[in-house]
């Protein structure tokens, strides 16, 4: 959310700063409503004032009998009661008319992100791997032949309807052993905290980490209230809302293992074959808290963790910044890694790491007191993928596969598969 005292301060700079997302400006319509709401603030209590004034008077005109200054007062009591009242509820509603637009105009972009209007003016900032040379036409995922028998999506079908998977045998051991693979590489390589959370959340988290409320359909809700997660962004980035932290418990570095939901809307006819655009799927999520002067080296330490299991699976990528036109609501800058992915011939989004300054944490009001004392000052928050277990996964199968319809596995994989190498052409671990 953004802080309307800057706004005030500096509009142009704002209304800049949309315009480089491709927005119109946004400042008049804001300072307007602020305006007014204030004025009605200052009436209220200037109103407060004189019924403060008229209910003393009115004491003094009863005690010397005289009674038409005693009605005149008290009436003017009744009326600024009246008015009070009146010019608060205004007040309070025209509070949460300006708390829901700023909820909903995004992030503004950070100086070092190229200006574009979208993935077309994205920037690769490099490449990692050489993506295999084929002696046979590599096929997708759910056609090659070792997996066929393990990724069943006529049963999902039946069970739950489309943009839904069962998987069973070989392919759901290797999905589970990537998920384990990244968890322990984060914990143990990168010094990331384990983290195991609820996938069921109050709408007040939703709306600490923007999903809501302009993106109320692109997720799920139980008919009492809940929210199901689209990532573990969610609850790992709340665990601080309404906090205040210490500056020398920053920064904050967590991981957390889980199911994720999305309705996907407005996707409607994109990746509808395969596993790659699902309403279920698992992701190992990072995400940091941190003070404001540390979050952008942060950002590029989280890039490098989710850069660093692509490289231990040997997978071909390269990673991107995303221009002011590509990025996310809450996003003050993106880096995306895209693997390669031999079946499409092309490289597709598998992380995105993003740094979204101070905005969810005044959503949150999650602040830490500075080592040098001071007022408490609003955290920086982050969060990546750390990587999607099920876009991994296809990327491990389709630069593993082998002319005779088996996949051989990565060598990092090998230790969670009980030394088992590959898949063979009929669907077992070999």
């Amino acid at each position: 959310m953004h802080d309307i005292r800057a706004i005030r301060d500096n509009p142009a700079a704002f209304d800049e700063g949309l315009r480089r997302r491709g927005l119109p400006p946004a400042s008049p319509e804001i300072l307007a409503l602020d305006a007014d709401r204030r004025a009605k603030i200052a009436a209220a209590e200037n109103a407060t004032a004189d019924q403060n004034r008229a209910s003393k008077d009115v004491g003094a005109a009863k005690a010397r009998g005289d009674d038409a200054e005693f009605e005149r007062l008290r009436a003017l009591v009744a009326e600024k009661k009246a008015e009070i009242a009146r010019l608060t509820a205004e007040a309070e509603a025209q509070d949460a008319a300006l708390r829901d637009m700023l909820m909903r105009i995004p992030n503004l972009p950070h100086p070092a992100v190229p200006e574009g209007r979208d993935e077309e003016d994205n920037v690769e900032i490099r490449c990692w791997g050489t993506p295999r040379a084929f002696d046979f036409k590599p096929l997708e995922h759910f056609d090659i032949p070792a997996v066929k028998p393990g990724m069943d999506f006529e049963a999902a079908a039946k069970l739950s309807g489309s943009r839904f998977v069962v998987l069973k045998g070989a392919v759901i051991r290797v999905h589970r052993a990537l998920a384990q693979m990244m968890l322990d590489t984060h914990i143990t390589d990168h010094g990331l905290t384990e983290t195991w959370t609820p996938v069921l959340v109050k709408e007040d988290a939703m709306y600490g980490t923007n999903q809501l409320p302009k993106f109320a359909e692109d997720s799920y809700q139980t008919t009492n209230g809940w929210w199901l997660v689209p990532t573990s962004e969610v609850t790992l980035t709340n665990m601080v809302a309404g906090d205040i932290l210490e500056e020398n418990q920053l920064p904050l570095r967590m991981t957390a293992h889980t199911q994720c939901f999305r309705s996907e809307a407005g996707s409607a006819g994109k990746d509808t074959t395969g596993m790659l655009r699902q309403h279920q799927f698992e992701k190992v999520e990072m995400v940091s808290i941190t003070t404001p002067d540390s979050s952008m080296a942060e950002h590029d330490r989280m890039t490098r963790c989710a850069e660093a299991i692509l490289e231990k699976l040997d997978l071909p990528y390269r990673t991107i910044v995303l221009c002011t036109g590509d990025m996310g609501f809450g996003a003050q800058k993106t880096h995306d890694l895209e693997v390669w992915l031999p079946g499409q011939n092309r490289y597709r989004e598998i992380s995105s790491v993003s740094v979204c300054g101070d905005f969810q944490a005044r959503r949150m009001n999650a602040r830490f007191r500075p080592a040098g004392g001071g007022k408490p000052e609003f955290v920086h928050t982050l969060n990546g993928s750390g990587l999607a277990v099920g876009r991994t996964l296809i990327a491990v199968l389709e630069n593993g596969q082998q002319a005779d319809g088996s996949v051989t596995l990565p060598a990092a994989l090998h230790p969670y598969l009980g030394g088992k190498t590959s898949i063979a052409p009929d669907g077992t671990l070999a």
